[in-house]
């Protein structure tokens, strides 16, 4: 008990092993969902000034039950192929979760992505692009990337581009890779997608007061104290929805720099102003700075939100954590001998193969648009916004009184894609926690919301092998 085993592969092993032995599939069915289809390495020269530098890159595609697969890239000098395959893995059943028809796949470069300029990412990660389509890694059918761990919607428009140079007059060629810019093909929402999802996750899981008497908490967001692990795109959005959409008081924060806290509640917009100006979250105005970052997790809160990297919550540091609940927003946060501590202590887990599926929901809705070759909304805005304002009028006339004019405005104004996207971002998070939590009531085996929502994954993967004639 004094060592654990941090692999992230062998824990989604684990996880998926714990959840598998409720659900009476065949052995032989569950080693084809549990392993991983392919797995391509490859090293590749880029020149970096007056040398040359080789790169270790991977691309993982778990599941092919469901084609394209999909999952991001993430630039890291802690990449390794046991990591992407594991990441891999979580992809299929996030994707299978939420119902999105993707199989799962993970990419990497070892490297740090501080460590070099704009120009020589740019061409590490053509030439990783060029090596994945070269060995057939991607591809609007095949294989769709995202942006992940120290990438953005910068490195996908650079991926993109290659794919496009290297099949001229393809009209799918846009839907090769997801979370581009808006201006490259891309879809409003999908940067803070993530978050966004995080935040609905959240908000769902304390609607049920049943569910939260058990760890000593009232239902809503509306004044719950919350710290966020790793301030990086997940956790700023999350932290801004959660303090603006329900009204949660944020009283600490961490990056790759330090951690600090207020106990009165940080003011999420100012905090990231000053990390853009000070690149460091250290030193703002109000708050303290502790003196070990690690110490963030460990104060006491009502939500804590990790959205760094995985094994942040360990054998290590469980008997210490004080939240009532921890919401994953990253993936592998917690490991399996950290979460029988916290479950034992009653602390409720959402896990990450839920939490974090914000990210790939909003890319299925890129790629759709990439297909489909039309913005989400372009089509029927005006003629509901004309159908609305009818409505409105005739509701006028009936109670002989006007609306306001700005309220009227506000009640006719038909959808953007912005509004689309989240809309089906939320039902997505919504109808898919509420199939987990049913799935842990309905068991009489199942104690915890991560190995209901493996089991309701691994039954819908089962079922898609079944319905394809590969098992009988």
């Amino acid at each position: 008990m004094n060592k654990e085993n941090l692999n992230l592969n062998d824990i989604v092993s684990r996880q998926f092993d714990k959840a598998a032995q409720h659900l009476g599939i065949h052995q032989g069915l569950l080693h084809q969902i549990k392993a991983c289809n392919t797995v391509c390495f490859f090293q590749f020269p880029v020149k970096i000034g007056n040398r040359y530098e080789v790169f270790h890159g991977w691309r993982a595609e778990h599941s092919h039950h469901r084609k394209p697969v999909k999952g991001g890239i993430r630039y890291s000098e802690m990449v390794t192929q046991e990591e992407i395959m594991a990441l891999a893995a979580l992809m299929t059943y996030k994707c299978a979760l939420v119902d999105v028809p993707f199989g799962g796949a993970k990419g990497g470069v070892r490297l740090n992505p501080r460590k070099y300029e704009e120009e020589d990412l740019e061409r590490i990660t053509r030439r990783y692009t060029a090596e994945l389509i070269q060995k057939g890694f991607i591809g609007p059918g095949t294989d769709v990337p995202a942006p992940d761990l120290g990438t953005g919607e910068r490195e996908m428009a650079w991926i993109a581009d290659t794919y496009d140079a290297f099949h001229p007059g393809g009209i799918n060629n846009l839907a090769c890779v997801t979370g581009k810019p808006v201006s490259q093909g891309g879809i409003e929402g999908r940067k803070e997608a993530t978050g966004r999802g995080v935040f609905y996750g959240i908000r769902e899981a304390f609607s049920y007061a049943d569910d939260l008497k058990k760890v000593g908490l009232s239902p809503g967001l509306e004044g719950k104290r919350v710290i966020i692990q790793g301030f990086g795109n997940v956790g700023y959005h999350s932290a801004k929805f959660l303090a603006e959409e329900g009204g949660c008081k944020i009283i600490g924060a961490s990056d790759i720099t330090g951690a600090i806290y207020n106990l009165q509640g940080l003011d999420i917009a100012k905090l990231a102003q000053h990390r853009a100006q000070r690149k460091t979250l250290l030193n703002f105005a109000g708050s303290r700075n502790l003196s070990r970052p690690e110490a963030l997790l460990e104060l006491d809160c009502d939500i804590l939100v990790p959205a760094a990297l995985e094994n942040q919550i360990t054998l290590a540091n469980a008997k210490r954590i004080r939240a009532k609940a921890v919401a994953e927003a990253a993936n592998g946060p917690t490991t399996p001998l950290a979460e029988e501590i916290l479950l034992k202590k009653g602390v409720l887990i959402i896990p990450d193969i839920y939490l974090n599926a914000g990210g790939v929901t909003v890319s299925y809705f890129e790629w759709g648009k990439n297909l489909s070759h039309m913005r989400y909304g372009r089509m029927q805005k005006r003629l509901e916004e004309i159908q609305t304002r009818t409505l409105l009028e005739s509701t006028e006339e009936l109670i002989e009184r006007n609306f306001p004019a700005q309220v009227l405005r506000r009640l006719a104004k038909g959808p953007d894609e912005i509004d689309i996207v989240n809309s089906g971002l939320e039902g997505t998070m919504i109808s898919a926690y509420r199939t987990i939590r049913e799935a842990l009531h309905r068991s009489k085996s199942i104690k915890d919301l991560r190995t209901a929502a493996y089991a309701v994954a691994i039954k819908k993967i089962a079922r898609a092998y079944v319905e394809l004639g590969v098992f009988p």
